[in-house]
């Protein structure tokens, strides 16, 4: 059926319409109630574009928008992208990729009935918040642990649950906002805690905490500038002597720790990172931090350290607000079992990229540049640098090696390779527009490579 419908012609009744083969194909595959919707959207376009323009519109024309707007409708929002753009954690694109394992995990527990809340022992109600408790006590050495559903929910809850109403110190160097707006001081008023600030912006001295004993705190607060520094003319005392003085008043130190690295990222040529380990050992009484930065596992937040603080914490009404969902726990017990196990550096995806070496990188430029030339794209491979990101290690690089191309149009070339199923992403530099191999999947190379080469009519 091909009737041409114009202005001297009528739209069909959308009823009629939809007892067209083709239409009730559609109504089986996206279901009626949506199939009838896009329907009278598209007739509605059509009206209005035959009223304006005098256009002639067939019905296959009809069926054809109808069909595109049902897959506009139903294609998912959130989707797979390929980084190559040399930023480790990149907050804008998920921040830490997921383990083999961490995936699987969360998959077997998404997928059927668990025993989220049920002790199979007593046969009985059981709780959430214990599950991952003990292996992160295990690498700890802290004496309990909470996981809740992102750091910013780890630091509310505390101060909720632990200093409403009351003073907490903190020095005027540490009051941060990161990334979305996200403010210390917002957090510590929004919880009911009372803001008292130690210090001046780039020096603290321990005599500061001692005079702030005078409000009669409820804890001493250190929050890890996790995205970026204080140069020059700056001093804060150490942990484990803030430690000190809050113990001696018999009241405990917290420390927000942000990326919560696991392992030194001294390591592998980076600036030091303050490790969880750490800070318990300088005396902290509970220290926060994100699951989905340095850790590399699934968002979460978790707080670790003393069990007559952490309990106090599962109690509070809010630890149900905040709790982490089933998915996320499974995820984030096999990303553990990784540290546990002493794999990480070969299983957590974000510790293999930190630990890849530069001359291996250099290799697998070359093979791309190489693989590139047989396809007649011209490209080169320069030295650069990745980033971890994530709000983790500001300023901080590690030196690459970059597979770089130069089209007329960078900016254009870029939007077209983010117009891929799965997207690609990549940076401009100097006109060029450049792939980082540290960023990208063993498994994404081809995939990489063959969109490169379907824009090799735009390379110079």
């Amino acid at each position: 059926m091909n009737d041409r419908l114009d202005g001297r012609r009528s739209l069909p009744a959308v009823e009629k319409f939809l007892q067209r083969g083709e239409m009730k194909q559609l109504s089986e595959v996206y279901g009626r109630q949506l199939t009838l919707l896009a329907t009278r959207e598209v007739l509605d376009e059509a009206r209005r574009l035959i009223r304006h323009n005098n256009l002639v519109i067939t019905e296959d024309d009809l069926v054809r928008d109808i069909e595109e707007n049902l897959i506009r409708r139903t294609s998912p929002s959130l989707i797979p992208v390929v980084n190559a753009s040399g930023v480790i954690l990149h907050t804008n694109l998920g921040r830490a990729p997921l383990s083999r394992e961490a995936m699987e995990a969360a998959v077997k527990v998404a997928c059927r009935y668990s025993n989220l809340e049920y002790d199979l022992v007593k046969g009985k109600r059981g709780s959430r918040l214990y599950h991952a408790e003990k292996i992160l006590c295990q690498l700890s050495s802290a004496e309990a642990a909470l996981v809740v559903n992102n750091n910013a929910a780890a630091v509310l809850l505390v101060l909720a649950g632990l200093a409403s109403r009351r003073a907490v110190v903190i020095a005027r160097s540490q009051l941060v906002e990161i990334g979305g707006g996200f403010r210390i001081p917002d957090v510590m008023r929004q919880s009911g805690a009372k803001l008292v600030e130690v210090g001046t912006t780039n020096r603290v001295h321990l005599e500061d905490y001692r005079s702030a004993l005078e409000q009669k705190p409820a804890m001493f607060f250190v929050a890890h500038r996790s995205n970026f520094k204080i140069i020059g003319f700056t001093k804060e005392p150490p942990l484990d002597e803030i430690a000190q003085v809050a113990h001696q008043a018999d009241i405990p130190l917290v420390v927000d720790l942000g990326s919560g690295a696991l392992l030194d990222t001294a390591s592998y040529g980076l600036a030091h990172e303050p490790m969880v380990q750490e800070a318990l050992q300088a005396g902290a009484d509970l220290v926060c931090f994100s699951g989905d930065k340095l850790l590399g596992g699934p968002q979460g937040g978790i707080i670790l350290g003393k069990q007559v603080l952490v309990e106090k914490l599962r109690r509070h009404p809010l630890a149900r607000a905040v709790r982490a969902d089933k998915v996320a726990l499974a995820a984030l017990s096999a990303t553990l079992l990784h540290y546990l196990k002493d794999e990480a550096l070969q299983k957590v995806p974000i510790w293999q990229m930190i630990a890849l070496s530069k001359e291996e990188i250099n290799r697998r430029a070359n093979r791309w540049r190489e693989w590139l030339a047989q396809c007649g794209v011209q490209s080169t491979v320069i030295d650069g640098v990745s980033t971890v990101g994530g709000g983790s290690l500001p300023g901080e690089t590690i030196p690459t090696a970059l597979l770089a191309v130069k089209p007329r149009q960078a900016e254009q070339f870029l939007k077209q390779l983010r117009q891929n199923h799965p997207a690609i992403i990549a940076r401009i530099e100097q006109d060029r527009v450049v792939f980082d191999p540290r960023t990208v999947f063993i498994d994404e190379e081809s995939y990489l490579l063959e969109a490169i080469a379907a824009l090799r009519g735009q390379i110079a």
